[in-house]
């Protein structure tokens, strides 16, 4: 699905020129569930965007389902991100102005979807992600796990191959993060190719594959041997609360 070969970005020029990805080889198959890491300024983001046709390659060749993305223009660049790529992000990116459902739907008006249909798709995602119940309510009046369902939810309508998310837990409590990272494994198990960038180790353990990046260069690639199931620790934390308040119970007997 995606081959990245001798890839360079370098920013600036001159006596400023930063390299922020240097000589980077990659292969991405349809189906997997991939974590990328490392620490600031070691070029995850700028591969992210890279691969999401936000940004273009300097040196090297990207190539995303046969395609040859360096030799598309800038409306060619705009369909493959609206029709093939859908995004999540840190800080949800959500207009607080208008509903859940209507925040859903803008990639479909983009895309030039009919507005019935429109509808229809968005309130099959809010369903998909768990939030029937919270189709009219506006971003402000939801917690920090159901407003990255939603752009969760806004990154599916339009039906995308890859879905790339940037830090997708980053602002969220570990209970909300354990829900994000069992929606991304439900979807990959459905299909989907994911792709995050993270810095938390533990949630890079919930995808299949683990690419680390520093000063530029991808320094690892490595399969997770048994990735972490979200739903298990969700599980667990649930247990571990209702014998807590069962604890609490008996003592106040």
């Amino acid at each position: 699905m995606i081959k990245i070969k001798d890839v360079g970005k370098t920013y600036g020029n001159g006596n400023i020129a930063v390299e922020a990805l240097k000589q980077v080889n990659l292969n991405i198959e349809k189906g997997e569930f991939i974590s990328i890491m490392g620490p600031s300024g070691s070029g995850k983001s700028t591969l992210m965007n890279l691969i999401g046709c936000l940004d273009r390659v300097t040196c090297g060749d990207y190539h995303l389902e046969n395609v040859n993305v360096a030799t598309l223009d800038d409306n060619e660049l705009a369909s493959i991100r609206n029709k093939k790529i859908g995004f999540v992000f840190q800080s949800f990116n959500l207009l607080p102005r208008i509903s859940a459902l209507k925040n859903v739907e803008l990639p479909m008006i983009y895309a030039g979807v009919h507005y019935k249909e429109r509808k229809v798709r968005g309130m099959e995602a809010m369903h998909r992600v768990g939030l029937a119940d919270r189709m009219d309510h506006k971003p402000n009046e939801m917690s920090g796990g159901q407003k990255q369902r939603v752009a969760i939810a806004r990154a599916l309508v339009n039906r995308p191959a890859i879905i790339l998310a940037d830090e997708p837990t980053g602002n969220l409590d570990s209970v909300s993060s354990e829900e994000i990272m069992a929606e991304f494994q439900k979807l990959n198990e459905e299909g989907v190719t994911v792709i995050i960038v993270t810095h938390e180790p533990d949630i890079a353990e919930h995808t299949k594959r683990v690419i680390t990046f520093a000063d530029g260069y991808l320094t690892s690639d490595r399969m997770v041997e048994k990735p972490i199931q979200a739903l298990d620790i969700l599980k667990q934390k649930e247990k571990a609360l209702n014998a807590s308040l069962n604890g609490g119970n008996k003592d106040e007997r």
